[in-house]
């Protein structure tokens, strides 16, 4: 069982996205379940091994559990065997909120990945299937980017990371085969730190992380706004 489940294409993703959110939820005693629907692989400076053991070291600095899915990398595509089995997981996690990613990208597997996770959502429910686990229906799905595109997209709401952002950038940190190793992509944590600034600066605090919703969102109590 799970209150929140965070989906993505590749170990990663969601602490990209939304790493610092990750590890507010569980500091507040949430219990959340990353999901990676592919391994990463392969990648210039990586293997399954290796990214694994670096998902899990991430997963942990968050204080989230973590499991990958069978699917393939680089062909992720929206297919009835993909959402079964996302949906079985959901099935058997039964969260609340799921996050999934932006469905907007260069990437076809982020794109794929948001196609799958809101497909899942609708598949998980269902009766009569040989579907393992019993129905269930995630109340609420947002929106996290992590993006290979120059967007600049109105949010629905950015959350408040400024306790957490030192967390998101150490778990970012775990993936060094991503990170450090391939020259390429050395700029990205500096990157993602000065984004968190940034978003936190539209709100008037010192980090943020930006999250958008097809649907309204309800509120308890005016003072959730604040």
């Amino acid at each position: 069982m799970a209150d929140v489940v965070c989906i993505g294409a590749h170990p990663d993703d969601v602490e990209i996205g939304m790493g610092g959110t990750v590890a507010q939820m569980t500091a507040q005693g949430l219990d959340v379940v990353i999901v990676d629907l592919t391994d990463g692989e392969p990648t210039p400076h990586g293997t399954h091994d290796l990214r694994m053991a670096e998902a899990a070291r991430a997963a942990h600095v968050l204080g989230a559990a973590r499991m990958t899915l069978t699917l393939p990398n680089r062909y992720l595509f929206d297919s009835v065997e993909a959402r079964t089995e996302l949906a079985e997981v959901l099935r058997s996690l039964k969260p609340r909120v799921i996050f999934v990613p932006f469905p907007e990208d260069a990437h076809p597997d982020h794109i794929a990945a948001a196609a799958i996770a809101r497909g899942a959502r609708f598949y998980a429910k269902f009766t009569k299937t040989e579907m393992s686990g019993t129905p269930h229906y995630p109340a609420r799905v947002y929106h996290y980017m992590a993006v290979h595109l120059r967007l600049v997209r109105e949010p629905s709401f950015v959350v408040d990371i400024s306790k957490s952002v030192d967390v998101k950038l150490d778990a970012l940190r775990c993936y060094e085969s991503q990170f450090r190793t391939n020259e390429a992509n050395q700029g990205i944590v500096p990157m993602m730190e000065a984004a968190a600034r940034m978003w936190g600066m539209q709100i008037g605090v010192t980090a943020g992380e930006p999250f958008f919703s097809a649907e309204p969102i309800g509120i308890r109590a005016v003072t959730d706004l604040v």
